[in-house]
């Protein structure tokens, strides 16, 4: 499918393509975008709990911002990397969102490595990073590059270290709950203790839980807040206790106020790239 997106209030104009099937592995959604802007682009980034693999191809410029500095080409963003920002001009790249129950085997190290940061793919698959963009710039439509993609994916998914299925469980129940489900609770349920839990979550998918939860309480309530609701009404649904919660959860996670993320170029092209994924529990 092929969108044309204009953010809110600023000149980036995004064509975006998504493929026209699921992927093979349930927790791996790609995106096409190309920037159709008239001049260099400055976007802040929104939070998302799933880490995001930057694939550029062609003669893009791309770069992401942060405290750490700039990262430019192809990349890893791990959970919650901070305040970050995509700059660049004539930006063409398949973007592809990993759950963290996929990514360790995908990517090839856990994301507790990546929490909080934005790596260099290079320093993740080397020679094979190089290969797989060369191919990407070779193709002839988006259609061949979802394909290549995918490929590569599945294989290295295929290859690697799964995490275990009582950890793939509760972030699925943290998700389907929006961030509400209780860790004692989970533990209870896995036949494990909270402390155990709490360990081998982190470790293997880069937060704990609780940390997990506020990030994917705070990705539901963004998204409410863009679709037009109240911060009142949002924080009420959302399991905050107070509009006072809400506020500093958002200011948190982005630096600005509900009532500015809700207006964010970043999330106005969601829906169109991510089609179905916040009205449906079928998040890993």
């Amino acid at each position: 499918m092929r969108s044309t997106v204009s953010g809110r209030d600023v000149v980036p104009v995004w064509e975006i393509v998504t493929p026209a099937r699921p992927g093979r592995v349930p927790g791996i959604g790609m995106a096409g975008f190309r920037d159709r802007s008239t001049g260099p682009i400055d976007l802040p980034v929104v939070p998302y709990p799933a880490l995001t693999l930057v694939l550029e191809f062609g003669d893009s410029r791309l770069a992401v911002a942060g405290t750490a500095g700039r990262q430019r080409g192809s990349l890893v963003a791990g959970l919650a990397p901070g305040p970050l920002r995509v700059q660049g001009l004539n930006i063409e790249c398949l973007q592809v969102r990993l759950s963290p129950v996929v990514a360790r085997a995908v990517l090839g190290v856990s994301p507790a490595e990546l929490a909080h940061s934005v790596v260099s793919l290079d320093e993740l698959w080397g020679r094979e990073a190089a290969r797989l963009q060369e191919r990407l710039a070779a193709a002839s439509c988006w259609l061949e590059r979802f394909a290549l993609t995918e490929a590569q994916l599945v294989r290295r998914y295929e290859a690697g270290r799964p995490v275990d299925p009582e950890i793939a469980w509760a972030w699925r129940r943290i998700h389907a709950g929006h961030g509400s489900t209780r860790v004692d609770e989970l533990a209870a349920a896995t036949g494990w203790s909270r402390k155990r839990l709490w360990a081998r979550f982190h470790t293997q998918l880069g937060l704990p839980p609780k940390s997990a939860a506020k990030l994917i309480r705070f990705d539901h309530a963004a998204h409410r807040l863009a679709a037009g609701q109240s911060a009142a009404r949002v924080a009420a649904d959302s399991g905050y206790t107070d509009q006072s919660h809400l506020h500093r959860d958002v200011l948190s996670f982005t630096g600005v106020t509900p009532a500015t993320v809700a207006a964010e170029p970043w999330l106005a092209v969601d829906g169109p790239a991510w089609p179905g994924t916040f009205v449906q529990d079928q998040h890993w």
